[in-house]
């Protein structure tokens, strides 16, 4: 079984500094990369600022929008909320999704973050994959407990050697993840198991700072990549990266 994924933080579909709306070419840029799992931060789940002020603004939030006719299956945690909408994360699937859960893991009311845990279930696999989108946040205190509470969650309902995928805007740029993760859930970092080290993902222009990760258990990495530069940088701040697994034989 090989299983292509990817993970992206959107920028709420608009590019660097909001200069100009991107979620149409984001659409388009998602599905040439054809993986069958995407794990979206950033999502736009509502904005009726932008329904008036853009006449190309999408009828439905940005998750169904995006995976319209590719991904059959979609999940939306909605973390922060305002007076006139929401964003959060998202996971795009093409299995079916058994079951889905958004965790408040907010530090304090200024900044939401969640972890959506979802549960998919993949041909050729005796057991279903816990796939988790995260955004943690900016300051390492707040993301050292929310690293808790995403370990203590997985320790609970993924046990032992469930497969695991965990991926997202980890905002982690001294890499204090891999070793928590790698201790209590036993998760490797793709491009660290393939290349030796973690891939550099923001700026997308240019990308200096380690932020997106993908981390997985019960998989070989057959591969991964980083996309970065042009057209890529004109979509987001943030590259996208992605990763084709592999069943262990």
């Amino acid at each position: 079984m090989k299983l292509k994924i990817c993970t992206y933080n959107i920028h709420k579909g608009f590019s660097q500094f909001n200069r100009r709306m991107m979620i149409h070419e984001l659409r388009e840029r998602l599905r040439a990369l054809d993986v069958d799992l995407v794990f979206l931060q950033e999502v736009q789940g509502l904005n009726m600022r932008h329904e008036i002020t853009h006449v190309d603004w999408p009828a439905n939030p940005q998750h169904e929008f995006l995976a319209q006719e590719v991904w059959h299956q979609t999940a939306y945690g909605r973390n922060a909320v305002y007076d006139h909408g929401h964003h959060g994360n998202a996971i795009l699937s093409r299995y079916s999704i058994l079951s889905e859960h958004n965790q408040d893991v907010s530090d304090h009311r200024f900044e939401r973050r969640g972890l959506l845990h979802c549960v998919v279930e993949l041909p050729g696999i005796d057991q279903p994959v816990h796939c988790v989108c995260v955004h943690l946040g900016l300051m390492a205190r707040s993301r050292r407990r929310q690293m808790e509470a995403l370990a203590e969650r997985m320790e609970q309902l993924a046990p032992g050697d469930a497969p695991l995928i965990i991926a997202g805007d980890f905002n982690d740029w001294r890499n204090r993840a891999d070793e928590l993760l790698a201790r209590r859930l036993g998760l490797a970092e793709v491009f660290q198991q393939g290349a030796g080290r973690i891939a550099k993902s923001f700026p997308s222009r240019a990308p200096v700072l380690s932020l997106d990760r993908i981390y997985v258990r019960g998989f070989d990495v057959a591969s991964a990549a980083v996309h970065s530069g042009q057209p890529w940088s004109r979509i987001s701040d943030h590259a996208a990266l992605t990763a084709e697994l592999e069943t262990p034989s």
